[in-house]
């Protein structure tokens, strides 16, 4: 079912429909390529977990997709790690939309879920080449605990994981 935003054409929705699990996959190829100069191995590296996530039957998680006029504009969802810790992966926003605050809503809806469900913390992992992001997840109480310099991705990447107790 999907949820309208009031005065905009972007809605949101948590079910996974024929061709949304390639689509977000696509898209964070298609951004992340040109904007941090990764290869297609992020793609396999997106690809794979969240195919996993489709076939999951957990109640603990759960996939928000935002959709502009029926097609996908941004994702999140939370998956499940352990008994007592969630992971917040794959938000990512199409550029249109961005910085209009989207991307915090979809991250504190995403939270609000992860104490519904008893989780007591919640780890990501990003890249230091994304500060918006990363200034995003420090503003609601994520705090950096890991820091691995790496050859990823075709690329030489900074990639720092977050923690919030909850």
């Amino acid at each position: 079912m999907k949820k309208p935003f009031p005065h905009s054409t972007i809605s949101v929705c948590h079910e996974i429909w024929p061709g949304d699990i390639g689509y977000i996959t696509y898209m964070h190829a298609v951004l992340y390529a040109p904007e941090q100069g990764w290869d297609h191995t992020f793609e396999a590296y997106v690809a794979v977990p969240l195919s996993e996530f489709a076939r999951s039957k957990s109640s603990r998680e759960k996939i928000w997709i935002l959709e502009d006029d029926d097609r996908i504009a941004g994702s999140v969802a939370i998956v499940k790690r352990a008994e007592e810790e969630a992971q917040l992966r794959w938000l990512l926003l199409e550029p249109e939309i961005r910085g209009r605050g989207f991307g915090r809503w979809l991250v504190e809806e995403a939270l609000d879920f992860s104490r519904d469900m008893g989780y007591e913390s919640i780890v990501l992992w990003t890249a230091e080449s994304l500060p918006i992001a990363e200034k995003l997840y420090r503003s609601v109480g994520f705090e950096q605990i890991l820091r691995v310099r790496h050859e990823r991705w075709g690329s030489i990447v900074n990639e720092v994981k977050y923690r919030l107790v909850l």
